[in-house]
């Protein structure tokens, strides 16, 4: 039987481990056998799970490879398009094989442990817990729906070094990252025992989600975690051939309003359905995620025409992105309002990093991974603490130890908060960065991250999969 809450995207741990006595008054919460979940299972909530797992499979392939590829060099085309493609299928695999199991099962604060490898125990019979008490989906549709979330978080990471790093190399940098700093990152911000069973709460989760960091779809384990290790990775690789001496255009952004306009629809899968259900807090996450994104694009444009006396396509999706990776952590508990006010601020701030400080600190993040997902990422985690807040008409946080669990708006403290999300984006951007840089030396050293400079000046396309984008 399934013990445990797989998933959340909710970080909602603070109220759980508030009130350790809570846990142990008289009469807890009885778990329910096989038989009563199997009952508990909504065909709404699975319908809205698998529908939400295609919709983050298409933020990877189309809309990320196309959202990319439009940015770099006609040259370098298929080579970012074919990486974006099988770090997804490759991902999947990993995610299947082991990963699933070291996110989410027990094994301790940090990382799960290896009881589920190839899927073991899991088939249509077992069941992962939601946000609410007795309410249960099929445990492969979380697993699907967990998986594209493997898949693209580290397809991210490609872009901060594109244009320059062999292919087979940035494979084996992805099984490696995914098994050492994507998994145990999921296990620590998502993993907890789960609402019908407060009992094993205050022992079995994640090391994160027992801080009561809030991370409702991924800003800490996603882009944070990716911008991080797409950083140290343009930094080790090294700057492109003729960089701040050649001009480097987009050589389409017809693919990449495509893409980004993809990204946005794609989006409302995986913030709306990082709450497992189809409610009243999925329909919150979802005009969040739609509103925060509208506003990060016009503030962008705005930034743009006052510093150069026109907005760009370019800024607009860079935006709109900007703000689709702000709200990601706080969709779900934040409200209308105080997500716009979000979006219009984190804008201008990820913009400062990639039009001035970028040239400053002389770092060749490609396509401003770092920017836009570690700074935006940043951002969002850290103001998720105030827009969840009770009196700026947020949600606040689950408090489990009632039943039915519900939002406790009694108890919440911005400043309390925001100090926890600040601690858990140190943690993330300590742990990525250093085990990062560990798996590129590693990688380096022994296959070699980078092309020839006659392979690089030639286009990936074709030194490294012997085919052009464009045959004319």
């Amino acid at each position: 039987m399934i013990r445990k809450m797989i998933g959340g995207l909710a970080g909602t741990g603070a109220s759980l481990f508030a009130a350790t006595a809570a846990f142990a008054q008289d009469g807890p919460i009885k778990a329910p056998t096989v038989e009563q979940m199997a009952g508990m299972v909504d065909k709404g909530d699975t319908t809205w799970m698998l529908i939400s797992s295609a919709l983050v499979l298409m933020m990877s392939v189309p809309a990320l490879a196309l959202f990319y590829g439009g940015l770099v060099r006609t040259k370098n085309m298929l080579s970012v398009l074919m990486q974006v493609f099988m770090i997804v299928s490759v991902a999947a695999l990993v995610w299947v094989s082991w990963g699933y199991s070291m996110a989410f099962t027990s094994g301790g604060p940090f990382v799960g442990g290896f009881s589920k490898m190839f899927l073991m125990g899991v088939d249509a019979t077992t069941y992962a817990a939601t946000f609410s008490n007795n309410v249960y989906i099929p445990e492969y549709a979380f697993v699907i729906f967990q998986m594209t979330f493997a898949c693209i978080t580290p397809a991210l990471i490609v872009g901060a070094f594109a244009e320059r790093v062999k292919f087979s190399s940035l494979m084996v940098f992805t099984v490696l990252w995914l098994t050492c700093i994507y998994f145990p990152m999921a296990h620590m911000v998502w993993y907890w025992a789960g609402p019908d069973f407060l009992p094993d709460a205050p022992t079995d989760a994640g090391f994160l989600w027992a801080m009561g960091a809030l991370d409702f779809a991924g800003g800490t384990v996603v882009h944070i975690n990716a911008g991080i290790a797409g950083l140290v990775g343009c930094i080790m690789i090294g700057k492109r051939i003729g960089f701040g001496k050649e001009a480097t255009p987009p050589h389409s952004l017809t693919m990449t309003m495509i893409g980004a306009s993809l990204l946005w629809v794609g989006w409302f899968g995986f913030n709306a359905g990082s709450n497992l259900e189809a409610n009243g807090v999925t329909a919150v996450a979802f005009i969040n995620t739609f509103v925060a994104t509208a506003a990060a694009a016009v503030s962008w444009a705005i930034v743009e025409q006052l510093h150069h006396g026109k907005p760009s396509m370019l800024g607009a999706a860079t935006g709109a992105v900007a703000g689709l990776v702000a709200i990601t952590p706080a969709s779900g508990l934040g409200a209308p309002m105080t997500s716009i006010v979000l979006g219009l601020v984190v804008s201008p701030i990820c913009y400062l990093f990639v039009s001035t400080l970028k040239s400053k600190l002389k770092y060749d993040d490609t396509l401003d991974v770092f920017g836009v997902h570690g700074v935006g990422g940043i951002v969002g985690a850290i103001a998720t603490g105030i827009v969840a807040a009770p009196s700026l008409g947020g949600q606040g946080v689950f408090d489990y130890t009632v039943f039915p669990a519900g939002f406790d708006a009694d108890s919440y403290s911005i400043g309390t908060q925001v100090m926890t999300q600040i601690k858990a984006v140190l943690f993330t951007v300590v742990f990525s960065g250093v085990g990062s840089a560990i798996i590129f030396f590693i990688v380096d050293k022994t296959l070699g991250l980078r092309p020839s400079e006659e392979s690089e000046r030639e286009g990936l396309d074709i030194s490294e999969h012997g085919e052009r984008a464009y045959n004319y």
